[in-house]
């Protein structure tokens, strides 16, 4: 193998790793001026039709996989000496293995990368495909021009279909990150297996420490101080011996990992401390419902004009939304408690283009909806909100002149295209008055939303 210079129309630069049946190679595609990995069978391994089998089958599924969280293959082929090799994506910034030498990584991070990979998992799963090795070396980082990590499953050689996952006849796996059932040849291996890795791999990340074995890892936040006690929780949930005890797919500890994460980067209060909501469709509905003396009122729209300024009932709300928003309004307040809060009457309005659809989820609209309270946590409430069925896609700090808080988007709700913004937000000099907003948009992005947050006025 060292004299090997080139295979094909890629020119070897450098040996990136090397695994059981193979070694990976920095390589450069001098036809597209790319840099990718090449993956070969070491020579001992060329004459074992088994083996040759295996290192092919991993590039199999790594294309059945066909996922943007899966590292890609772009190439097969077959070297003079019969080694078959395939070209994938290279992932420039190393492994979590290199990211994590240095000891345990800030909470956030941590949480954020290993929902990352287990979203990884998830795409891998939908694809009928149990990984089994899930560790930090196979978890792979590439840096796209935004700067922003890109989290990559990779090493699928002990990888299987899961149709074909329980009859399997040999142990695999790695120390710490193995589930019980998969160090017991002949068992029944499913999905769950790999929530199994995902939580030793966040203990990992957050501890620095490989966990022990199954039924006697330490949770992790008695390894370090400054985690909380809902993610110590969360991590041995999934790293439970018996796995119908487990979170039940990636998918749902994905979630759980990215509210933590979230809550982490805020240092915002721990979640056992408040209540943890689902399906909430405050202020889709419920706000909307319990109005007090609801009115609704055709607004009039001049041509020339791109937005509206619209008032409540009180005069002391107003908010600008893009024109064509303005359909009705309903301006005589709402109940907080709909939002978790006290219960009471408080200022709100709900401006939309099609008022009567505002409270489904899953019906297409414009509008949004502004509350005040001058009690309770909204932003701990906002921080609890779950709408299932809905993709999560990010939680960040909100700073403008009249207002800082907490912005967090959903999207692909059933039913539609379009995309859900809730804020909670409060004045910078402090008080007691808190402004709630949520924002439904059919098409639109975040500079939209924060136009008509950065908009929101109150009257004293």
């Amino acid at each position: 193998m060292h004299s090997l210079e080139r295979i094909g129309r890629y020119r070897l630069e450098r040996r990136l790793g090397a695994g059981g049946f193979g070694v990976v190679w920095l390589a450069h595609d001098d036809v597209l001026d790319a840099a990718v990995a090449v993956k070969v069978l070491t020579e001992n391994w060329v004459d074992r039709l088994d083996i040759r089998e295996r290192f092919l089958s991993e590039a199999r599924l790594l294309r059945k996989a066909d996922s943007s969280r899966v590292v890609q293959v772009y190439d097969i082929g077959e070297l003079p000496d019969g080694r078959p090799y395939f070209v994938m994506e290279y992932a420039d910034g190393g492994t979590l293995a290199e990211r994590i030498e240095a000891g345990p990584l800030p909470v956030a991070e941590a949480l954020r990368l290993t929902a990352l990979a287990a979203r990884g998992a998830e795409a891998l799963h939908a694809a009928g495909i149990v990984h089994r090795d899930i560790k930090p070396s196979n978890v792979l980082l590439r840096t796209p021009p935004d700067g922003a990590d890109r989290v990559l499953l990779a090493d699928l050689g002990l990888a299987k279909s899961l149709a074909h996952a329980s009859g399997l006849t040999l142990a695999a796996g790695s120390a710490g990150y193995t589930a019980p059932e998969q160090a017991r040849p002949g068992s029944r291996i499913d999905a769950r297996a790999d929530v199994y890795s995902l939580g030793a791999l966040g203990h990992h990340l957050v501890t620095g420490s490989v966990p022990g074995p199954p039924g006697m890892v330490e949770r992790s936040d008695r390894l370090r101080t400054d985690l909380g006690p809902d993610v110590g929780r969360a991590l041995l949930r999934a790293m439970e011996p018996d796995r119908e005890r487990r979170w039940p797919s990636a998918a749902v500890f994905a979630a759980e990992l990215e509210r933590l994460a979230e809550e982490a980067a805020a240092g915002g209060v721990p979640a056992s401390r408040r209540s943890r909501r689902t399906a909430l469709l405050a202020l889709t509905g419920a706000a909307v419902a319990c109005a007090v003396g609801v009115t609704a009122v055709l607004l009039t729209n001049e041509s020339a004009a791109s937005t509206l300024t619209v008032e409540d009932g009180t005069g002391r709300i107003t908010v600008e939304v893009p024109a064509g928003w303005g359909g009705q309004v309903r301006d005589s307040g709402w109940n907080p408690r709909s939002l978790g809060l006290g219960d009471g009457t408080e200022p709100g309005l709900v401006v939309a283009d099609r008022l009567a659809r505002w409270p489904d989820l899953r019906a297409g609209v414009d509008g949004a909806f502004v509350g005040l309270s001058a009690h309770g946590d909204v932003t701990g409430q906002v921080r609890a909100i779950a709408h299932p069925g809905c993709h999560y896609a990010g939680g960040r700090a909100y700073s403008g002149a009249r207002w800082h808080g907490l912005i967090r988007t959903w999207d692909g709700c059933p039913g539609t295209d379009g995309r859900l913004t809730e804020a909670a937000l409060t004045a910078p000099g402090g008080g007691r008055t808190q402004v709630y907003v949520q924002i439904r948009q059919e098409s639109g992005d975040d500079d939209t939303a924060d136009g008509v947050i950065a908009s929101v006025r109150l009257k004293a």
